[in-house]
């Protein structure tokens, strides 16, 4: 193959994640964002090198069982691509920015497409203002692992309501409809925490 064609092939758009690290599918996003497949102890020297202060995972084991560095705090937000909704991604978008003041951030699940894919997608496109087309683009495109783990994030992007995923984000709503589970939860724990504290509440009528 001519290497003129080779170069063709091997180019990504610079926007896109770069590759850092082919053993763990570990990819740059920004100056402060990195996704990558389920680290080990292994990689702890790399995420030194790369002044990682946060590693979030996506899987519903902790990751205690690799990463012993007391410094780099350890956030898990299990979830799954086929029953994800907007308090996921909310949950998952909101951790990365609160982490990201602090320092560089590393976010996971076991292979490093699927999970980490849709949330690197909805962060493109919720914080950073891509088009849903650029992103799945990315996404799919990418080389973070084969075109038919994304299927159920595909579908959840063609439905997400981006406006309303951010102005939930920007309010610190848990989810982007009052009736959501989370939402509903919230209303009762304010609900009863108002009735405990309203000396009215007490007295009787």
């Amino acid at each position: 193959m001519p290497a003129q064609a080779a170069d063709a092939i091997e180019a990504r758009p610079p926007e896109w994640a770069q590759p850092v690290e082919k053993d763990y599918n570990l990819y740059q996003m920004s100056p402060t964002l990195y996704r990558s497949s389920l680290p080990d102890s292994g990689a702890l020297p790399l995420l030194a090198k790369l002044k990682i202060g946060t590693v979030i995972t996506f899987l519903p084991e902790s990751d205690k069982r690799w990463l012993s560095t007391p410094t780099v705090q350890q956030v898990q937000l299990p979830y799954r691509t086929n029953h994800v909704d907007d308090s996921d991604i909310l949950r998952a978008l909101r951790a990365i920015q609160a982490a990201e003041a602090n320092g560089p951030v590393l976010m996971h699940c076991k292979h490093g497409s699927d999970r980490t894919g849709l949330v690197a997608a909805m962060y493109r496109v919720v914080v950073q203002g891509w088009s849903k087309e650029d992103a799945l683009n990315e996404m799919t495109e990418g080389g973070f692992g084969d075109s038919h783990h994304f299927k159920d994030g595909v579908r959840y992007m063609m439905q997400a309501d981006v406006d309303k995923l951010r102005v939930a984000l920007a309010n610190g709503d848990c989810s982007t409809s009052v009736f959501a589970l989370c939402s509903l939860k919230s209303w009762v724990n304010s609900t009863t925490t108002a009735h405990h504290l309203d000396p009215q509440a007490l007295s009787p009528r």
